[in-house]
């Protein structure tokens, strides 16, 4: 084991929120639908959540379930003096946090023991969090453990690139995302020949420093060779997990989220997520992606996120409550070991409707597939009975941010 595992429990926090006779909250980093599924989870049992709202998500934040709302400030130094000053401006000690994107997750992990002082801490400390943060670290820990990734390689320079035996097409992706541009903002940049990727290398170099440009072969395959191993876990023991299939996702090839996952039975992609989950000691809420390719049918670790993930909602419906599952762990409660059942499907209507047509105009989908792939037991991102305003805001709110993307707001 790489470190030491996170304490789950944080006494003095627990002795001060059950003295205080108030009952323990969740504060929720985030508004967006990831956001909105802790929101709903945690409110539907009763326990109060306040949201840390950003300019660009409203789903969360019109949840009749979020007790109160704050707006997230801009600036690490702003962000973490809000965290400090939180619980004792409103008597929040002991609640638990909630980061639902990487930064905000990176900045906890930064200041953890800080920040354990004065709430329940949901995620790992940096020790740990930086294996998942930082792709140089994700995938040499990859190749320590003999666990399958892309061929991945850090360039220091255009020689470098210029010098590279690779087959075409590959990809530019940024080591971390600690910088807001064009480059990070993108899942990735494609280049299909050597001079398109000296000319993209270079474009890159101009937004990040050069050891974060990794050049990485573009793996092929659709959404039937994409999995992800999602767990709540302690001590790098799974206490709650499922293995699920990102059928689909938006856009086609380099999304931003997936649109459409199901939860399978595949032990090929469970046991190297178990090996690395147990070597780096993680305790929290995981998701780690893979790919298999096809040219040789092996599972390769692409991603790892330290959070909450886009589809986790997923767990509720197929029997594993992630957030409130990990709230109770993070209290100290016993969790008894749970794996999610297989056939279970989640959905992001709103962006699965592109990628469906997508899908249809290249061959891949047919329409009696798609009928049959929202059958039940189905578990909506966002349409919800019992909570129905993120649903109405839905569109409104994804055109905005749309034309705020394009600069034309």
């Amino acid at each position: 084991m790489l470190n030491g595992p996170m304490s789950v429990s944080n006494t003095t926090c627990k002795q001060r929120a059950l003295s205080s006779g108030h009952q323990p909250g969740a504060v929720v980093i985030g508004s967006d639908y990831i956001a909105l599924g802790v929101v709903r989870s945690l409110g539907r049992l009763g326990i109060p959540v306040w949201v840390l709202h950003d300019r660009l998500h409203i789903d969360a934040t019109v949840s009749r379930y979020t007790r109160r709302r704050l707006p997230w400030p801009v600036g690490e130094a702003a962000r973490l003096a809000l965290l400090v000053e939180l619980p004792a401006r409103y008597g929040l000690d002991g609640w638990a946090l909630y980061p639902t994107d990487d930064e905000a997750a990176a900045l906890v992990a930064r200041n953890h023991r800080t920040l354990s002082e004065r709430f329940v801490l949901t995620t790992p400390p940096w020790e740990v969090f930086r294996w998942a943060y930082d792709k140089r670290l994700t995938y040499a820990l990859a190749v320590r453990l003999g666990i399958g990734h892309p061929w991945t390689q850090f360039p220091r320079d255009e020689a470098a690139v210029a010098a590279l035996e690779c087959a075409f097409p590959v990809i530019l992706k940024p080591a971390v995302k600690n910088q807001t541009n064009p480059f990070t903002l993108a899942r990735a940049w494609r280049a299909e020949d050597r001079r398109q990727l000296i000319e993209r290398y270079a474009d890159a170099r101009r937004l990040v420093p050069p050891d974060v440009v990794m050049v990485q072969e573009l793996i092929p395959g659709g959404g039937a060779t994409q999995f992800s191993f999602a767990a709540l876990c302690a001590h790098g023991r799974p206490l709650a997990w499922l293995v699920a299939r990102r059928s689909r996702q938006f856009p086609i090839e380099f999304s931003r989220g997936s649109t459409f996952v199901e939860t399978v039975d595949e032990p090929g992609i469970e046991r190297p997520a178990r090996r690395l989950l147990a070597e780096i000691g993680y305790t929290g809420l995981v998701e780690m992606e893979f790919k298999r390719d096809p040219r040789t049918g092996q599972p390769k670790l692409l991603d790892i996120n330290a959070r909450t993930w886009g589809w986790h909602t997923l767990g509720r419906r197929a029997g594993t409550d992630f957030p409130f599952l990990s709230w109770q762990l993070a209290r100290g409660a016993a969790i008894v070991e749970t794996r999610a059942r297989p056939g279970v499907r989640w959905v992001r209507a709103l962006t699965d409707i592109p990628a469906v047509l997508t899908e249809f105009r290249r061959g891949h989908l047919s329409v009696r597939d798609y009928l049959r792939s929202l059958r039940p037991p189905l578990e909506c991102a966002i349409f919800s009975l019992d909570d129905p305003l993120p649903a109405l805001f839905d569109l409104p709110s994804f055109l905005w941010r749309s034309l705020r993307r394009a600069g034309k707001v």
